[in-house]
């Protein structure tokens, strides 16, 4: 009897040592967890609200939508952003992402619509006439190919 109450009681004064260990691995996790995420989230949102509450005429920002745009009137939760001439949005105040630099709208230019640039390319007169004519055989035999029906091909779950 003696002696297997000896085992019993080594057994639980290991138990309370592991728990311990759990608790301190516990902590030491959590503090890890506050000193990587908590603490730099925090400190940049407290950067951005400072920022928005600074907000003033004349200033050039990025929008959470990734709109660049000057900035016209502020109002108590709103702004009015020039994203172009004569093109003015509202937008909250809280979706105004970035605050750039003086002078950066300026210094962006913009693309000439997204179109490429055309090639000014000189040809001999007979090579011209004879693609026309390759392009004019081809529009032809499109337009007599039947049209398929887009409800024909769509499935009942699918959106247009």
């Amino acid at each position: 009897m003696l002696i297997s109450e000896a085992y019993a009681q080594a057994a639980e004064s290991g138990q309370a040592e592991a728990g311990w260990a759990n608790l301190i691995l516990l902590i030491g996790i959590f503090v890890i967890f506050w000193l990587l995420l908590i603490r730099p989230q925090a400190k940049r949102a407290k950067e951005h609200k400072q920022m928005v509450e600074n907000l003033q005429r004349g200033d050039e920002v990025i929008t959470n939508g990734g709109i660049l745009g000057l900035i016209l009137n502020v109002s108590e939760s709103y702004v009015v952003v020039e994203i172009a001439p004569s093109l003015e949005v509202i937008v909250l105040k809280s979706s105004v992402q970035t605050l750039l630099p003086k002078g950066t709208l300026k210094s962006i230019e913009p693309s000439k619509g997204g179109k490429p640039a055309k090639k000014s390319v000189k040809a001999s007169p007979a090579a011209t006439g004879a693609e026309t004519k390759k392009t004019d055989d081809a529009t032809d035999s499109s337009d007599n190919a039947p049209e398929s029906s887009n409800e024909d091909t769509s499935k009942p779950g699918d959106k247009n």
